[in-house]
């Protein structure tokens, strides 16, 4: 769906990418993640055409970037681009005007949406008079609603509720399910980990980690195991694993060697342990995100 090779972009004499590479495979969710400054809006810019590169290639769907491409594209900013004065139907069927519908299949699509989100009584108010959260709303129907290829949401659930961002998530998980594929900019780790299947992580204008969700985790394990219990623990348990925290049924462990488990899972029971559970603890994207950004910033 989207390859970015040998990216490189100077604004202002600061460099924001430095041969910037990844790719994105058609239907996959990946979340794009980076610290403050990393250059995540500056790259989705490039990516909408609403900027250019110094150097490198932007493929969409094998094709060199070009101004057909947008009309395949959904992006939802993180500062939102509703006109306060327009209405709220006016404003739906204008952009999607924009994006090719005619005016006809705009209004049809208008419909559909505000009968799905159960709001057919916004259609004739301004977008001034909503508040932050049902302008979101608006504003993610005018980001779908010419079903894009492509949908790029850049902190999508700020300023919903719960129950709001329940039903954001519920439609990208459809529209992802019907073959759109999503790229989801965002500093929430844990937003990651329940939406993504895939992560690119930039820092300082360079891709510094990019895989699967779950190899990623994979790959930056600490040989941390969870034990739930009944009963007492060895007494010269501190010989055999580092305790990182302890209450009266678990334990969490630090092994020296992931290959020792079965082991020290033995030890355990020849002391008269009963085991109740006995689990791999990965490490959270947050504590990657921290660990890696750290690294690559003192460089």
């Amino acid at each position: 769906m989207l390859n970015v090779s040998g990216l490189s972009k100077i604004q202002g004499g600061e460099v924001l990418y430095a041969d910037m590479t990844f790719q994105i495979n058609a239907g996959e969710k990946v979340g794009l993640v980076g610290p403050n400054g990393a250059g995540k809006t500056s790259l989705i810019r490039i990516i909408t055409t609403i900027t250019k590169a110094d150097a490198g290639v932007v493929l969409f769907r094998g094709e060199p970037l070009n101004s057909s491409h947008p009309a395949h594209i959904g992006y939802m900013p993180e500062e939102r681009g509703l006109y306060k004065g327009m209405k709220v139907g006016e404003q739906i069927v204008y952009l999607a005007r924009l994006k090719g519908l005619s005016k006809k299949d705009g209004n049809t699509q208008l419909d559909y949406w505000l009968e799905k989100f159960d709001i057919p009584t916004w259609r004739d108010k301004k977008i001034e008079e909503l508040s932050k959260g049902m302008q979101q709303k608006v504003q993610f129907i005018t980001t779908i609603i010419h079903r894009p290829k492509l949908l790029i949401l850049d902190e999508p659930f700020s300023g919903l509720d719960p129950i709001n961002a329940n039903l954001i998530r519920d439609e990208i998980d459809e529209l992802h399910k019907n073959g759109t594929t999503i790229l989801f900019s965002t500093h929430r780790m844990e937003q990651v980990e329940q939406i993504c299947q895939n992560i690119v992580l930039i820092n300082k204008g360079k891709n510094v980690l990019d895989g699967t969700v779950e190899d990623v985790k994979s790959q930056f394990k600490e040989n941390r195991f969870k034990v739930n219990f009944k009963g007492s623990l060895p007494a010269n348990i501190t010989e055999h694993v580092t305790i990182l925290t302890q209450d009266e049924t678990s334990i969490d462990v630090q092994l020296r060697d992931a290959a020792h488990a079965n082991n020290f899972l033995k030890y355990l029971l020849a002391h008269g342990t009963t085991i109740t559970a006995f689990n791999e603890t990965l490490p959270t994207l947050n504590e990657i995100f921290i660990k890696i950004v750290s690294n690559t910033s003192n460089e």
